[in-house]
């Protein structure tokens, strides 16, 4: 779905592929309308957690008109029964690192290397009501998320990606639209239960000291 929205920005009309499967459900843009859409955005905000794999579907030509049939593509987190990597406490989130990279250096191709800032990146953990404050706090698993994603990340901006910024997600546990408070995303944890105290999680402290470093 990524061409969904990045053809318009820098073409001025939805992708080939697109305008065929859909066909006259398609909307069309007027000349003036591409003029004014090609080439209108500043940077591109990117969010990446994770990656999936896509398989042929053909058989979904026959499904209902949807969005998510439209591709005739099947997305799964694993080939073979081998998942493309850990999973986090959120099911749709699978640890896969060098899909940063790769997704950067796709985009410096395919759409003439435009200005990013990577504006959401982080995985989840459960809010787990049986772990002491002391043992919530070391996220280890979370360490080696973002370490291994800065790490793909300093890769692509080395290969010539132009990337200007990065935005762990998040700074504080939240409320997750799908999913209250079950989960965490933060590097500081949010006390639910004692007037929203916060606490430094390891993590906090890790990037802290990565900052500090570079």
């Amino acid at each position: 779905m990524f061409g969904w929205f990045m053809e318009p920005l820098t073409r001025g009309n939805y992708p080939q592929s697109m305008r065929s499967l859909v066909g006259s459900r398609m909307p069309k843009f007027s000349k003036k309308q591409a003029r004014l859409v090609n080439g209108s955005f500043d940077f591109l905000g990117l969010n990446y957690y994770t990656s999936n794999y896509a398989a042929n579907a053909p058989s979904l030509s026959n499904a209902r008109p949807f969005f998510f049939t439209d591709a005739l593509a099947n997305l799964t987190t694993e080939r073979n029964g081998i998942p493309i990597g850990q999973r986090a406490a959120s099911s749709w989130l699978y640890v896969y690192p060098k899909g940063i990279q790769e997704l950067l250096l796709y985009i410096k191709k395919k759409y003439n290397n435009p200005l990013i800032y990577i504006t959401e990146n982080g995985m989840s953990e459960f809010n787990d009501p049986t772990l002491s404050l002391e043992e919530a706090l070391l996220d280890t698993f979370r360490i080696d998320y973002y370490y291994r994603h800065l790490f793909y990340l300093q890769s692509a901006i080395r290969d010539g990606a132009n990337v200007k910024g990065y935005f762990a997600w998040s700074l504080l546990d939240n409320f997750e639209w799908a999913s209250g408070y079950t989960l965490r995303f933060g590097i500081n944890f949010v006390d639910y239960k004692n007037g929203l105290k916060r606490y430094q999680k390891l993590s906090a402290k890790w990037f802290k000291n990565f900052l500090k470093r570079y």
